[in-house]
C-alpha cells in the first residue's frame, strides 16, 4: 500500500482551532446574529448559540488558528528520523504567513505530498479560508480550484482507511490503537483546545496535543506501506 509514496517525499500537517472570541456575547452584534443562523447547522438539541458557541472552532468563519504543526520523515543508515516543527500563537496572520513560507519551499522541491487525518475535509479548507480571511496569498500546493483530481498533492489517512467505503469514519485516536501504534495519554482532545486556550492560556499545552497528532499521522502512514515506525528517540523538536 503507497508504494508510490517516498516518505521522505512528504510533509505531515495538523492544525488546531478556536472560536475567535472567547465567548458569543463579544461577538459584535451581526456576528451574532449570523452565527445563529449558522449554529442551527450544528444543533441536534435544544442548545443555544451561545451554549453552542464552544464549537464555533470548527467553522472557518467563526474560527481561528492558533497552532500549525508540520512533520517531515528522514532516513540515515536505515534509521528513520521525524523532525517536526510549530507555528503557534495569538496571531493567526503570522502563523499562516510562516506556514505558506514552508509549503511554498516544500513544493518547490519536486514531487511532494501533503498528508493529514481527515486534511481534505477539514484541516486544508479550513487553512485555505483563513488565508484568504487573513490576505495571506494560498501556497500553490494548496490551490486546488483549477487542478484536475489526480494534480492534487493531498494524502489523506481516514479516506485511506476508507477502502472505498464513503461514508465510513475513523478517528486518529481508534487507527492509532488498533494498529499498536503508541502515542501519550497524558494530554488533552480536540475537544478541550478552546478552553486550555482562552482559560488555561496555556498554549503550549495546544501544541504538544498537536504535534502528537502529525506524529502520529507520519506512524500511521508507515504502517500502511508496511515500514518500522519511528523510535522515540528519533524524533527531533525544532
Amino acid at each position: 500500500m503507497l508504494e508510490q509514496y517516498k516518505s521522505e517525499n512528504v510533509l505531515f500537517i495538523d492544525v488546531e482551532t478556536v472560536p475567535i472570541s472567547r465567548s458569543f456575547d463579544l461577538l459584535d452584534e451581526e456576528m451574532q446574529m449570523l452565527w445563529t443562523k449558522q449554529s442551527k447547522r450544528i444543533s441536534y438539541d435544544d442548545e443555544t448559540p451561545a451554549e453552542l458557541y464552544d464549537r464555533a472552532g470548527i467553522c472557518a468563519e467563526f474560527g481561528k488558528i492558533v497552532c500549525v504543526s508540520v512533520g517531515g520523515i528522514t532516513i540515515k543508515n536505515g534509521e528513520r528520523y521525524f523532525k517536526v516543527k510549530s507555528f503557534y500563537g495569538d496571531d493567526e496572520k503570522s502563523i499562516l504567513q510562516e506556514f505558506a513560507q514552508v509549503l511554498n519551499i516544500f513544493s518547490s522541491k519536486g514531487d511532494n505530498f501533503l498528508c493529514g487525518h481527515n486534511v481534505k475535509e477539514f484541516d486544508f479548507p479550513f487553512i485555505c479560508r483563513r488565508m484568504i480571511i487573513n490576505g495571506v496569498k494560498l501556497p500553490s500546493i494548496l490551490d486546488v480550484s483549477a487542478k484536475k483530481p489526480w494534480e492534487i498533492q493531498f494524502i489523506d489517512t481516514m479516506e485511506l482507511w476508507k477502502f472505498g467505503d464513503f461514508k465510513y469514519r475513523t478517528s486518529l485516536a481508534l487507527l492509532t490503537k488498533i494498529l499498536g501504534i503508541p502515542t501519550p495519554k497524558d494530554d488533552i482532545d480536540g475537544s478541550e483546545v478552546a478552553q486550555v486556550y482562552y482559560e488555561e492560556n496555556n498554549i503550549e499545552r495546544i501544541v504538544h496535543y498537536c504535534e502528537k497528532d502529525v506524529l502520529a499521522t507520519a506512524q500511521l502512514f508507515l504502517r500502511f506501506k508496511n515500514e518500522p515506525l519511528i523510535k522515540e528517540d528519533n524524533i527531533i523538536k525544532r
